[in-house]
């Protein structure tokens, strides 16, 4: 009994007020970054995109497979929507929207390079502003880690090396898609592992945002 009896593929969801919100992978397709709506988890309708063209407009002239927009995140931050998105090819975009329904800004590379995957911001109350990522081992040549980077105040660039939080090549081969959060002064990383077909459900958490984190298989 699926809540979306459809291909959207990665999804991140957010509250805000009484209404929620979610983005999905759109690989190729245009418009892209698609943003569905709800007032009850269950019953979702299908509101706009937030990704009119994808950029380099001139790779994108062709017909390919398997690249494109990989698992966004979205964010409600200081009155605005950010929707941080991965292209596997190109680096880390973000866009920004003042109204859920638009217009949506155009796309901020926040960080160039290959293999970079999986974003998710975080706005922490000490005034520094983090993102989460993992890699694609497709684009990359490695995979099965998790990296903490600090962004400008702005969130529109990353300021800061990666930081390897979590290596999963031991025990959660294939982490990727982190979601991260603070909560009771504990930092939460909310990713699955082990694969799409065979994989579980992990939390991890740390009182410090660099770690050392905690690991537990929350859904298996």
């Amino acid at each position: 009994n699926p809540v979306l009896y459809a291909d959207y593929s990665d999804p991140d969801a957010i509250r805000v007020g009484t209404d929620f919100y979610m983005v999905a992978s759109s690989f190729t397709q245009v418009p892209g970054l698609p943003i569905l709506h709800s007032k009850d988890l269950v019953n979702w309708e299908l509101i706009g995109h937030a990704l009119k063209t994808q950029p380099p407009a001139r790779h994108y002239s062709k017909v390919q497979h398997g690249a494109g927009v990989w698992a966004p995140s979205i964010r409600y931050h200081n009155n605005e929507f950010y929707s941080y998105y991965p292209d596997p090819d190109f680096g880390i975009y973000l866009v920004r929207a003042k109204n859920i329904n638009g217009r949506w800004s155009e796309p901020v590379l926040v960080e160039a390079g290959k293999g970079l995957i999986d974003p998710c911001p975080l706005w922490d109350d000490n005034g520094k502003t983090f993102l989460v990522h993992a890699y694609a081992g497709s684009r990359a040549g490695f995979k099965s880690i998790i990296v903490i980077k600090e962004m400008n105040p702005e969130g529109t660039k990353t300021i800061t090396p990666g930081v390897l939080v979590y290596d999963g090549h031991a025990d959660d081969p294939t982490i990727e898609g982190p979601k991260l959060y603070k909560r009771n002064g504990y930092y939460y990383i909310f990713a699955p592992a082990g694969g799409v077909s065979t994989g579980w459900q992990l939390v991890l958490r740390s009182k410090n945002i660099y770690g050392t984190y905690e690991r537990k298989v929350v859904m298996d």
